[in-house]
Order: structure tokens, then sequence, then C-alpha cells
């Protein structure tokens, strides 16, 4: 007996995965990441006593900052819906640019930090670096549709 193989897929196959999926699923992963780690800040010896006198990170509580933080956090959760709404050409822009964004601004967490709090740091901001530079990496691969040019449309259409 041959072995006849087939293009029949398999239950071991791996379907494809939209590029827009492998952003939304990234964009989610950071947005865990990142509240976790703010959270996980809240341990640090003295972090609440600072938040109860009013100072985060040595800015004064405020409704700007509260407004900012909300900002900073909002920002990648619609990244997430955007990612699989948003049209192509709109989508991979908008990633690009939101991703480079945010890497300054996860690295800022560690600034004015004790080397106590390196690999906390170090371990939270590469992860998060490293989400960032796979949503860079398939923001940049994923090119727009190609559309069909309008002879084809009409000739479609017409039938």
């Amino acid at each position: 007996m041959s072995d006849i193989r087939t293009n029949a897929p398999s239950l071991l196959d791996n379907p494809p995965i939209p590029v827009q999926a492998k952003l939304a699923a990234a964009w989610t992963s950071f947005m865990f990441l990142y509240i976790y780690v703010d959270y996980f800040q809240l341990y640090k010896p003295g972090a609440i006593d600072e938040i109860r006198g009013g100072v985060v990170f040595e800015f004064d509580i405020s409704g700007t900052l509260l407004t900012i933080f909300t900002a900073s956090v909002a920002i990648p959760a619609l990244m997430v819906m955007l990612s699989m709404t948003l049209p192509a050409r709109v989508n991979r822009a908008t990633n690009l640019v939101v991703a480079l964004l945010y890497i300054p601004f996860s690295v800022f967490n560690a600034a004015g930090e004790s080397w106590d709090w390196a690999s906390f740091y170090g371990l939270s901001i590469g992860i998060e670096v490293l989400l960032l530079a796979f949503i860079l990496r398939y923001a940049w691969k994923f090119r727009p549709e190609i559309v069909r040019p309008e002879s084809s449309r009409e000739s479609v259409s017409a039938r």
C-alpha cells in the first residue's frame, strides 16, 4: 500500500491566524502586564504611604494626573479593539505609531528607581518592550489588501 497525501487539512494543522488577531492578542498581553506591573508597584515599601500623602512618583495626585494615567491605560486597551476593526492601511499605521510611542513610555517607569528594583523593572519593562517589538514587526509586515481594478468590479456587479 502506498501512502497517499492529500491537501485536506489535518486536525493537527494550525490554521493561519490573521495579522489583526495577532496584533489584538499582543495588545491584550501588553495590557495585562502593564496593569499588573502598576499593581505590583504598590507592594514596594512606602508606596501606599506616598499615595496616602497625595504623591505618585514625585507627582502630586490630581485630576490631571489621574486623567493621564487613565489615558495611558485606555490607549492600549483601545488598540485591542482597533487592531481588529480598523481598515488595513489605518490599522498598520496606528499600530506602528502607538507601539513606537509606548516604548519610551514603558522605559520611563524605571526612571529614578534604585538598583534594588532592577530585576523587577528589567523583567517587566523587558517583556513590555518585547511585546511592543512583536507589534511593530507584525504591523510592519501587515500590507493593506490589494484592491481589485475597477474593470473587475464592474464585470462582477454586472452579473
